[in-house]
């Protein structure tokens, strides 16, 4: 496979995976009675953590060959390598978002086995047991979408989304920065300042970004 369409496929497992975390959070708050539209990026329903997580568990299953086990021990070592891939994931995604935007959106220092409040046994649990539907159900289909990257109509789709895509994560990235210098009366600097002010105010990106907490100053 070439680079551009290791790119697109790349980004690919990105935008299928962010899709797949909104549905699964927007399903969670509305099993709980209490629904709040759950979105990780401005435009569209994306969750990046794991459409990270998706990119992350494709990477390591491709180069990891557990089928070579029984079913019951290949599924197993899927679990355990779920288990620790998604909470590092999950760690590392709540850490960058704390030292870049100054926010976290989640946090589980409640519940015991937890690691800073970042992720913990149950939620690494979680990841583990998604890894084990992920192994049997999407990753054949994922294959399937790497065959389908040699019809030309498929990739130029595929690279208007990747586009589109990567505008969007770019635009939220620097809003957010933005209104974390704003929280510390940090003035615009230069056009793109003003725009990202005017455009994206703090109410605007709050009901974006609901459950996201400005951090304490003691956290570590």
């Amino acid at each position: 496979m070439k680079f551009k369409e290791k790119f697109i496929f790349i980004v690919s497992l990105f935008v299928i995976g962010s899709m797949i975390g909104f549905a699964h959070e927007n399903l969670l708050t509305l099993i709980k009675g209490n629904y709040v539209l759950r979105q990780g990026l401005i435009y569209g329903p994306f969750i990046p953590v794991y459409g990270i997580g998706l990119i992350v568990f494709y990477l390591v299953y491709s180069k990891v060959n557990v089928s070579k086990y029984n079913k019951i021990i290949e599924l197993l070592l899927v679990f355990v390598i779920g288990f620790f891939l998604g909470g590092l994931t999950e760690y590392l995604c709540s850490f960058l978002q704390e030292k870049l935007f100054g926010t976290i959106s989640w946090d589980y220092s409640y519940l015991k086995f937890n690691i800073h409040g970042r992720t913990s046994l149950l939620h690494a649990s979680c990841w583990g047991m998604m890894s084990v539907l992920f192994y049997i159900l999407i990753y054949p289909l994922l294959l399937k979408l790497k065959h389908a990257l040699t019809n030309k109509k498929v990739r130029i789709l595929l690279i208007i989304v990747s586009v589109l895509i990567i505008i969007d994560c770019i635009i939220s990235i620097m809003a957010c920065i933005r209104m974390y210098e704003r929280s510390n009366n940090i003035k615009p600097r230069n056009k793109v300042d003003e725009i990202l002010d005017e455009k994206y105010p703090d109410e605007y990106l709050k009901r974006i970004y609901n459950n996201a907490k400005k951090i304490k100053k003691n956290k570590k």
